[in-house]
């Protein structure tokens, strides 16, 4: 069976936004924010949706990163997954976990601690190659013009 689902790297002032999932006592790890595609939703506004319902930050795309793929049982057999991923940014620290999803925590992480948190190897990945696009953007002379217009027009 496949599935698709969206997320995002949600970055300010240089730190990245990480959730932490703790199932019924169980510890499930740190993991950034995304969730499965919706009927009828682009890949971005599912991307967007997703990082606003599980961590309440209100975010900007930037620019596609990459997809990371993996399988795991379901109930009935394995799911083939596709997460497609995007560099966000936002304006505010302001961050809250969503409870019925298990998530117990949340917050913005250096860039370093952030990669030694993220429980899954293809996170880790995604994270540094959307923190390297970071860098890049932030170093070209539009970067301040992009991201103010769009929290402006929130």
């Amino acid at each position: 069976m496949e599935a698709i689902s969206c997320g995002g790297v949600v970055i300010h002032k240089g730190k990245v936004l990480l959730l932490y999932k703790n199932q019924n006592g169980r510890y499930m790890g740190w993991v950034m924010p995304k969730g499965t595609l919706e009927s009828g939703e682009t890949y971005k506004q599912t991307a967007l949706r997703e990082v606003r319902a599980e961590t309440g930050v209100i975010a900007a795309i930037n620019q596609y990163i990459g997809k990371t793929q993996y399988n795991f049982r379901g109930s009935d057999d394995v799911i083939n997954k596709t997460v497609y991923w995007y560099l966000m940014t936002s304006d505010s620290f302001y961050c809250k976990p969503q409870a019925e999803e298990y998530f117990a925590d949340a917050g913005f992480y250096k860039q370093h601690e952030a990669y030694h948190l993220l429980k899954f190897h293809d996170e880790k990945q995604i994270m540094r190659k959307a923190y390297s696009e970071y860098n890049d953007l932030k170093r070209s002379k539009d970067w301040h013009l992009r991201t103010d217009v769009y929290f402006k027009s929130v």
